[in-house]
């Protein structure tokens, strides 16, 4: 078999957990645990450490109890965190799987080739941050610094960040960017002048009506939002679910619409239609807020009811229905943006028609509608300035993508390709936090891309997929074993959170940014890493707002207050919006100047042949992707994925409920592993829907391994949106195999 520079490498018991004789260490206390209550820690005498999730985005705060044999007893939320209210979804709970899990990456990794074969062997830490150094200063001299690529996800990926611009790079990118959220922030920004981060400022509480298209409220399990989701239904807040697939949240809709997939911007521009033809929208707002609204309603006049009909399959009479509901709600409404909203290739378009639509129902800066959510500005710690970089990722391609505001991912991967001739190309990967052969569509091409590089590091608490490509693998400790940058995210009322290590790293992993403060000190970067601790960086900010370290190690969270009474518009005074019109743009200057439509269109995109089946993915409320298919708590919840299919398709086919196909789609991508079928009718005919983050592929992660599929092998079709070069990944169609010829 011939050998590649790069081959994949199943990592061994020697860096990773090896066999189980029974049950993880977690799954082996606990239930010990639960029968001998009488020797349970009273929770007023047991130890508690702050710390925030990052099981996923959201952070929740909460509280990690350890018993009195120093063993991490559960987590719980903060009170005081507007962000869980208290309250942990299950994954937050279930993060403590991520520390007791055996799997874990135990030691730094070298590879090496040895009788014609690649592998790992274990090497000290000196040895590892040695080889690291010793390539960056040679890939900078043969290349320069901007040579080398940083993708990260996460808390720590933020001292990887700064290591990089301390090293002479821009070239970073996070993946939930373009492959995620561009289009939706780049949408808003271009309409209101302000991107939405996150969390998002939606005032879902005090809202009467809320849209949610094609956002899996409750599976995705945002935490504070899916709270207050249930707060507005106990007000009997009118819910409309627009999605092929019948979810969860859509059980709690007064509206299910099954809409036919990509016709989404068609409903979008027929409710503008009903709105504005009916004088439906909020007269005093639009007029005294809008630029463009007479183009707008010339624009929209032929999307009637009707015309959607033909292309979405919702009836006219629910089109009007709804577009009503929400008019009598107006001003508090909100038509969901959603988080994951990169979809066909003209996902800046759809998410303007999203904005659009709030923008005339008067839901912006109005409460039930969205807030005005402030930050707490923490003091940065003094270190010098970064050098200037001879070029960044815009310069890999010049003119692509004019409105991505963040490093594009698939961008840095293209300039990684052996066959791409620009001037600016990639020759090494530093990959923190993100396992990117399941977060990148079209994994071939990632695979290309990554035994192209000179040199590959990667940063992973578990041994996935990415790092067996690696040419050193550096073990990180998870969340509850370091400190990290203080948690200071928008909301209602500006608040910060610490993190602090309730326990000493397992094995030799270490925390982020003693990496990068090691790696700085062999670059002759030192200065950019002035401290022994990271605890010094935090207590330091802390004391210049007023707080320290010992304060936030009792409450955990902070609320700083709002410096002005701004969370709603008041009516009375006349807005400013960061957009050149300073209005809230109906119709785009800047698109139009960029050469885009100003105001969204209604392509047709391509459909399934005879026997194919548009591929919809989604969320698990159990899991967050990849990252937590192998954790023993979580795995307990939900083991694999399975595929929904319509009880009309699976009776043309013959497959029943609980058996197990392959995939196949458009493009002869074959699945590796089969999936259980799921017979429901909570799925359209022309569609099949599976959970995100399953199917993993090296034996390695004992539990994860060949549970389900990766929806990542079926996704090689991908459809880049112009504006922003985000990934549209809902362009693939899948046929089934009942069985694989050998």
């Amino acid at each position: 078999m011939k050998t590649t520079r790069r081959d994949f490498i199943k990592i061994s018991a020697m860096g990773a957990g090896g066999v189980m004789l029974s049950a993880s260490p977690l799954l082996a206390w606990v239930p010990s645990f639960l029968k001998l209550k009488d020797d349970r820690p009273d929770d007023s005498k047991a130890k508690k450490y702050p710390n925030f999730c990052e099981v996923c985005f959201w952070n929740c705060a909460g509280w990690v109890y350890m018993d009195k044999d120093n063993k991490i007893r559960k987590i719980i939320g903060n009170d005081n965190d507007p962000h869980c209210n208290g309250r942990f979804c299950p994954r937050g709970t279930g993060g403590v799987g991520m520390y007791y899990d055996e799997d874990r990456l135990k030691t730094p990794l070298k590879r090496i080739t040895e009788n014609a074969k690649q592998k790992f062997v274990k090497i000290s830490w000196d040895e590892a941050i040695n080889i690291i150094a010793n390539n960056m200063k040679e890939i900078k001299n043969k290349h320069g610094a901007e040579s080398i690529a940083l993708f990260h996800h996460g808390s720590s990926g933020k001292h990887f960040v700064n290591l990089f611009k301390a090293y002479g790079s821009k070239n970073i990118a996070v993946p939930a960017y373009a492959q995620c959220k561009a289009p939706r922030e780049e949408a808003f920004k271009l309409t209101f002048g302000h991107a939405l981060h996150s969390p998002e400022p939606l005032d879902i509480r005090d809202t009467k009506c809320l849209v949610l298209i094609g956002s899996h409220l409750g599976e995705n399990m945002h935490n504070g939002q899916v709270q207050e989701m249930a707060e507005a239904i106990d007000k009997d807040a009118t819910i409309i679910t627009v999605d092929p697939r019948f979810s969860t949240v859509a059980s709690k809709s007064k509206f299910w619409l099954p809409i036919k997939p990509a016709t989404d911007i068609a409903l979008l521009l027929s409710w503008i239609n009903v709105i504005i033809e009916n004088e439906f929208y909020d007269k005093e707002y639009v007029e005294k807020n809008t630029f463009g609204f007479d183009q707008l309603k010339n624009h929209v006049k032929n999307f009637t009811p009707e015309w959607a009909y033909g292309i979405t399959t919702i009836k006219p009479e629910i089109i009007r229905r709804t577009a009503k509901e929400m008019a009598n709600a107006s001003p508090a409404v909100i038509v969901h943006p959603g988080r994951h909203v990169t979809w066909y290739g003209d996902d800046t378009q759809r998410l303007r028609a999203v904005a659009i639509l709030n923008a005339l129902l008067g839901s912006w800066g109005r409460r039930g509608g969205f807030f005005n959510p402030e930050k707490a500005k923490l003091p940065k710690y003094p270190i010098p300035a970064f050098p200037k970089p001879k070029w960044t990722w815009k310069d890999i391609v010049p003119g692509s993508y004019p409105l991505a505001s963040s490093g594009v991912t698939n961008m840095l991967i293209h300039a990684s390709q052996p066959d791409f001739h620009g001037k600016n190309k990639i020759k090494a990967w530093f990959v923190v936090g993100t396992n990117l052969i399941a977060t990148i569509p079209d994994i071939e091409k990632t695979i290309k891309a990554v035994q192209n590089m000179e040199f590959v590091v990667a940063v992973d608490t578990m041994p996935a997929e990415i790092t067996g490509y690696a040419d050193i693998v550096l073990p990180e400790c998870t969340y509850l074993e370091r400190y990290d940058n203080i948690r200071s995210a928008q909301h209602r009322e500006p608040n910060i959170a610490l993190r602090v290590p309730a326990t000493e790293p397992r094995w030799e992993s270490k925390p982020g940014w003693w990496m990068c403060k090691k790696i700085s000190e062999k670059l002759g970067l030192e200065k950019y890493f002035d401290y022994k601790d990271f605890s010094e960086v935090i207590d330091w900010q802390l004391k210049k707002i007023g707080s320290s370290l010992e304060e936030m190690k009792k409450i955990g969270v902070k609320k700083i207050g709002r410096k002005y009474d701004d969370l709603f518009f008041n009516d009375n005074e006349t807005h400013e919006f960061n957009t050149p019109t300073g209005k809230i743009e109906l119709y785009s200057t800047k698109l139009e100047k960029l050469g885009f439509d100003a105001m969204p269109k209604y392509k047709k995109h391509p459909e399934p042949e005879d026997g194919y089946y548009r591929l919809i993915y989604g969320r698990t409320p159990a899991h967050t992707f990849s990252r937590t298919t192998n954790n023993p708590n979580l795995i307990d919840l939900k083991k694999e994925n399975d595929l929904w299919i319509n009880p009309k398709v699976a009776k043309d086919w013959n497959i029943k409920n609980g058996q197990k196909i392959w995939l196949q789609n458009h493009q002869g991508k074959i699945s590796e592993f089969p999936i259980k079928v799921r017979v429901t009718e909570r799925i359209r005919w022309d569609s099949v829907f599976m959970a995100h983050g399953f199917g993993r592929t090296d034996k390695r992660l004992k539990r994860g391994y060949g549970a389900g599929i990766s929806d990542s092998e079926m996704i090689s079709d991908v459809k880049i949106d112009r504006e922003t070069g985000s990934t549209g990944m809902r362009s693939n169609f899948v046929t089934f195999l009942t069985e694989l010829q050998t």
